[in-house]
């Protein structure tokens, strides 16, 4: 059974027990405004505990200003996590979901959509309207959040593009959650 709660600063570097590799053969890319698949064979190694080191600062950085990691246990294992920036917000009303990743063994089996939901909350109790994420540009990582109800950004946050260009920018409209009148 997978149990889904918050994490502290100190069990950020559990993130290493999360396998991460993956590979595939369509890649998308956004031009003229409208999102194209291509073929093209790519890979994603597991991360070393090093490998992480700079991702986990980063993190534990935004749990100092206000953010949120959620963690997805198997037992005792990590097998998700999900982190919130929230209090750096992009716009005034704009959350991220700044990392999103799931173990190989534990994918398509809702765990990353817990994961989501958690951080919607999360967000919209803050008081976020809408959730920011820039995707790998994978068909399971676009695929997965279009699921979810993201959408293509109207307007792409500048500094984001700037640091992961090939990523797809998404937004997803928080004002009313499932069950709110």
């Amino acid at each position: 059974m997978i149990v889904v709660r918050r994490l502290d600063a100190e069990e950020l570097g559990r993130v290493q027990e999360i396998d991460v590799s993956e590979r595939g053969e369509i890649v998308y890319y956004y031009r003229a405004g409208v999102l194209q698949a291509e073929p093209e064979s790519w890979q994603r190694k597991p991360r070393t505990s090093a490998a992480w080191a700079p991702q986990v600062e980063d993190w534990q950085a935004t749990l100092t200003e206000g953010g949120a990691a959620i963690g997805a246990f198997d037992g005792e294992r990590l097998v998700g996590i999900a982190v919130l920036r929230d209090r750096l917000r992009l716009q005034p009303s704009t959350a991220q979901l700044s990392a999103l990743f799931v173990s190989a063994s534990h994918r398509r089996q809702g765990v990353a959509a817990c994961l989501v939901n958690e951080i919607v909350r999360l967000a919209h109790a803050t008081g976020a309207h809408t959730l920011y994420v820039s995707a790998t540009p994978s068909v399971s990582a676009v695929g997965f959040y279009l699921s979810q109800g993201f959408a293509l950004a109207a307007q792409v946050d500048p500094d984001l593009f700037a640091l992961e260009p090939e990523d797809i920018h998404l937004t997803r409209p928080l004002t009313r959650l499932p069950g709110e009148a």
